[in-house]
């Protein structure tokens, strides 16, 4: 088993297979320009061989396809096929913007996905392309019915909460949800990437999120915590409908004890944590083959920089590491 220098297990693996995206999200990436750093830099078969080594041999469980948009990668559906015949990987999981979703959904479950989160900050068409950049919300709600036709469940809806932006539709979204019967986790902001000079100002806590949605529970069942970052609760809502929420309250509640995860971009830097810059450079074990031993100490090395806890301040933008 794989562990960090808190002793916590490492089980997660988030890979960013390119930081490219249609979107500009005010949270994610805004109006910066993102250098390319040598992008798309790991070949398929290196990327299947680290992954099928830290399965075999340190116990990694589950592997989520990130970005930027991971669809923009030309081979991303030779990732999933190669990825989900590894034996012993248990999920094998995609966040997307969703801009895609509608034309590739069952491609992307014929090549072996398990399931899909998909991003959606607002149900309100122009409200949506103020916070993303882009007026492709018929698109976005296309992609999640397509989803669930292609059975990548559960499908959940990732939605970043900003003050004075989306927070008055936390409502509306539960209620949207519960329609379709998907789970929906609400995201604290975090001081990092373009909003970060703003964050006290437009932060919005978990506890007041629920406290938006209270007047429209009528019963609320919490479940124990079962992933380090996600709190769900069951939630029964005065129209009777039942629906599944999630928190990720990782500024007011955090859950760093209980951080599973590590992050590996495309260009080989490992990330021990979201907000903390202490990378490390994995391309001496990566190319021009894949060296394990070399691998594994620089994967050691790494994860003795994973701090007990996140930095009050991330100094990079989402959509270079992964979210």
């Amino acid at each position: 088993m794989l562990t960090d220098s808190a002793a916590r297990s490492i089980r997660y693996l988030r890979l960013s297979l390119t930081n490219t995206c249609a979107m500009r999200c005010l949270y994610c990436r805004g109006n910066f320009e993102i250098p390319s750093r040598g992008q798309e830099k790991l070949s398929i078969e290196t990327i299947e061989q680290l992954v099928r080594h830290l399965v075999q041999n340190h116990g990694l469980r589950k592997v989520r396809l990130t970005g930027g948009e991971p669809t923009n990668h030309k081979d991303f559906l030779q990732y999933i096929r190669r990825l989900s015949a590894i034996d012993g990987l248990e999920e094998l999981a995609m966040t997307t913007n969703g801009l895609n979703l509608a034309l590739l959904a069952d491609r992307l479950a014929e090549a072996g996905l398990n399931r899909v989160n998909i991003s959606l900050d607002s149900l309100d068409k122009e409200r949506f392309a103020i916070i993303t950049g882009v007026d492709g919300l018929s698109k976005i709600i296309a992609g999640i019915d397509a989803a669930i036709q292609a059975k990548l469940m559960p499908v959940k809806l990732n939605t970043v909460a900003l003050r004075n932006q989306n927070d008055d539709e936390l409502q509306d979204l539960v209620r949207f949800a519960a329609e379709r019967n998907l789970i929906i986790r609400f995201i604290e902001l975090m001081p990092m990437g373009p909003l970060a000079d703003q964050w006290s100002e437009r932060y919005i806590s978990t506890d007041e999120m629920f406290a938006r949605l209270d007047p429209i529970i009528v019963n609320d069942y919490p479940e124990p915590r079962k992933s380090a970052a996600s709190h769900y609760h069951q939630l029964t809502l005065d129209d009777g409908k039942k629906v599944t929420v999630g928190v990720i309250s990782a500024m007011s509640h955090p859950f760093c004890d209980q951080c599973d995860r590590i992050r590996i971009t495309t260009d080989g830097r490992l990330y021990p944590c979201l907000m903390d810059d202490k990378q490390q450079k994995m391309l001496p074990a990566l190319q021009p083959t894949f060296d394990a031993d070399r691998f594994d100490a620089l994967l050691k090395a790494g994860l003795r920089n994973k701090a007990p806890e996140h930095p009050a301040v991330g100094s990079e933008m989402m959509v270079e590491i992964g979210g």
